[in-house]
C-alpha cells in the first residue's frame, strides 16, 4: 500500500508541476499559484464541509499551516531560480527535498532493509539524473542556487509536515483545506506586493481572458497538487516514510515524459539513464 501511494504522488506531483509549467509560459507563475491553489480551497472546502471535517480541529492542523506558509515561498523560489536557470542545473538540485522526509524517518528510528537502503541510493541518483542535470557550460548564478536548495528544503519540509498533520480521512481533507487556504493567503499578499512593485497580476497579451480560458487547466494542476499531498500523507502512514518520501519524489521522472510526449521535447541520454536509475530504484523499494 505504501509502494502505491507512493507511487499515486509521484504521478500526480509530476502531472501538477508539467501542467503549472506550461501555464507560467502564459501568466506570471503568481498567478498560476493563487488561481490554482484558490479552485482547491473551493473544492476542498465543500468536502470537508460534506463530510463533517470540521470536527476534527486540533492541534495537528497548525502542520497544515505550517506546510501551507512554507510551500509557496518553496514553489516561488524554485520558479524564480529557473528563470536565473540553467534548468539542467536547478530542477536535479531542486529534487534533493528528498533528504528532509527521508532524514525525518530516520530521525524516528526507521531503518529499511538492505534493498531498501539500495533502493533509495540507486533512485535518488535517478531522480536527479532525470532532470537532466548540466555538467558543463555557463557558470551557475550563486542566487540560483540558493534558490533551489531553500526550494529543495520547502518541498521537503511540506512532505514532513503534512504527514503529521491528520490522522483520519476526514482530518486528511480538513488538513489539506488549511493547507491550501494559507497557501492562497501567503501567496495572494505575495502577488499583491509584487503588484504594487510594477508587477504584473494577469497575461501582457490576452489578460482576463486567458486566465479564464485557463481555468480547467488551473483547476487540474490545484486539485492534482492536493491529491499528491492526500497520497502521500496516506503513504507515510501506511510503511516507512523513507520508502514513502523516495518513492513519491519520482515526480521529475513523470514531468520529463510528459514534455516527451506532449511537447514532444527530446530525451537527453543522461534523462533516459536517470529514469532507468528510478525505475530499477523502485523496484528494490517495493521488494525491499
Amino acid at each position: 500500500m505504501t509502494a502505491l501511494f507512493a507511487l499515486a504522488t509521484s504521478l500526480l506531483w509530476g502531472l501538477a508541476d508539467f501542467g503549472g509549467g506550461v501555464l507560467t509560459r502564459r501568466m506570471p507563475a503568481l498567478t498560476v499559484v493563487v488561481a490554482s491553489q484558490s479552485v482547491a480551497v473551493v473544492v476542498l472546502g465543500a468536502i470537508v464541509v460534506a463530510t463533517g471535517g470540521f470536527a476534527e480541529a486540533g492541534p495537528r492542523l497548525w502542520y497544515a499551516a505550517a506546510a501551507g506558509v512554507v510551500g509557496p515561498v518553496a514553489m516561488l523560489s524554485f520558479y524564480k531560480a529557473l528563470a536565473l536557470g540553467p534548468m539542467g542545473v536547478v530542477s536535479p538540485l531542486g529534487s534533493l527535498g528528498v533528504a528532509v522526509p527521508v532524514g525525518v524517518g530516520l530521525v524516528l528510528g526507521e531503518r529499511p532493509g538492505l534493498l531498501q537502503f539500495a533502493g533509495i541510493g540507486v533512485a535518488v541518483v535517478g531522480i536527479v539524473l532525470a532532470g537532466g542535470p548540466e555538467l558543463r557550460g555557463a557558470p551557475v548564478q550563486r542566487q540560483a542556487v540558493l534558490l533551489t536548495l531553500t526550494a529543495a528544503f520547502g518541498f521537503g519540509a511540506v512532505m514532513a509536515l503534512i504527514a503529521e498533520a491528520s490522522t483520519t480521512v476526514t482530518g486528511l481533507f480538513l488538513a489539506l483545506f488549511v493547507q491550501r487556504v494559507t497557501n492562497v493567503a501567503v501567496g495572494g499578499a505575495a502577488l499583491y506586493v509584487s503588484v504594487r512593485r510594477g508587477g504584473r497580476a494577469l497575461p501582457e497579451d490576452g489578460g482576463m481572458r486567458v486566465v479564464l480560458a485557463s481555468l480547467p487547466a488551473l483547476a487540474f494542476v490545484g486539485l492534482a497538487d492536493v491529491a499528491a499531498n492526500g497520497t502521500y500523507s496516506v503513504a507515510a502512514q501506511t510503511g516507512p516514510v523513507t520508502v514513502a518520501a523516495v518513492l513519491a519524489n519520482l515526480y521529475p521522472v513523470v514531468t520529463v515524459l510528459a514534455a516527451l510526449a506532449v511537447l514532444k521535447e527530446r530525451l537527453r541520454a543522461v534523462q533516459a539513464a536517470g529514469a532507468g536509475l528510478a525505475l530499477v530504484g523502485t523496484v528494490l523499494l517495493a521488494t525491499g
